[in-house]
């Protein structure tokens, strides 16, 4: 499987990207016989766009760029990968994960953190902003999230 396409690495690139409003990106099969992953949908909107993207039958992986405040003075960006086992899917489906998370995490390389979810509720924005400001060594939130 190979997911280091133009429409992929162009989309990645664009979340990464300071000066592009996309912030995230999601990559799902491209069909329901197949095992290959394509770009399913970019968007601007954070993670509560995205939640509006995620199937509950399908294996997906999210990428976020996810900006935050430490203080008044600092801001941070991070990147979080998202692998979405959505409660309804097929278990073969879900075996194949472990295996094609590698690929996934080898092609969207750069992130801070990896967030594993099969609900909507596993995909907390302060969750994960807290446990970003955690794995990026400097919190002037005296530990406050």
């Amino acid at each position: 499987m190979s997911l280091s396409t133009p429409e992929i690495l162009t989309a990645y690139d664009a979340v990464r990207s300071d000066r592009s409003p996309e912030n995230w990106l999601l990559l799902s099969n491209a069909s329901p016989t197949t095992q290959t992953l394509s770009l399913k949908a970019t968007g601007s909107g954070g993670i509560p766009e995205l939640l509006s993207h995620l199937s509950p039958t399908e294996v997906q992986y999210a990428y976020v760029r996810i900006q935050y405040a430490n203080d008044a003075e600092s801001v941070r960006v991070k990147f979080a990968l998202i692998i979405w086992i959505g409660e309804q899917t097929k278990v073969m489906r879900k075996a194949r994960v472990s295996i094609e998370s590698g690929e996934v995490k080898r092609v969207l390389a750069h992130h801070s953190i990896t967030v594993d979810a099969s609900e909507v509720r596993d995909i907390d924005e302060e969750e994960i902003v807290r446990r970003l400001r955690k794995a990026g060594g400097a919190d002037y939130n005296g530990g406050r999230g």
